[in-house]
C-alpha cells in the first residue's frame, strides 16, 4: 500500500516528536510501519526542515557524526493539523466500510 505524502510527513513527525532520531533510524522505523525503500525518509527529511518543522544537531559516533532531527514548535503544530486530517479521514472511510456490511 502506498502511503499519502501528507501522511508520511505526520508519521515522521509523529516519530520524532517521541524521540530525537538520526536519518537511518528514523527510515528503519518508518519501515517497520509502512513498505517504504531506504531512500523515501531523507527527501521529507529535507523538505521538512525546509519548512522548519525540524531542525538538525550533529553527535559523533564512532569517529562520525549523526545528525539528529528534532521537531519545532511549528512542526507539532503540523503535526496536530495532520493528526485531525487523519481522523477526519480515518472516520469517513470508516463510516463507509461499515455501511457496506
Amino acid at each position: 500500500m502506498q502511503i499519502q505524502t501528507r501522511f508520511l510527513d505526520g508519521a515522521v513527525l509523529a516519530l520524532i516528536s517521541q524521540n530525537h532520531l538520526y536519518g537511518y533510524a528514523l527510515t528503519q522505523e518508518v519501515k517497520q510501519i509502512f513498505a517504504i525503500s531506504d531512500s523515501t525518509v531523507y527527501p521529507v527529511l529535507k523538505r521538512l526542515r525546509k519548512e522548519n518543522l525540524v531542525i538538525t544537531y550533529d553527535e559523533p559516533f564512532q569517529g562520525r557524526n549523526r545528525r539528529y532531527y528534532q521537531i519545532t514548535a511549528s512542526g507539532k503544530k503540523e503535526l496536530e493539523t495532520i493528526e485531525q486530517e487523519w481522523w477526519a479521514f480515518s472516520t469517513k472511510l470508516n463510516k463507509l466500510m461499515g455501511e457496506r456490511k
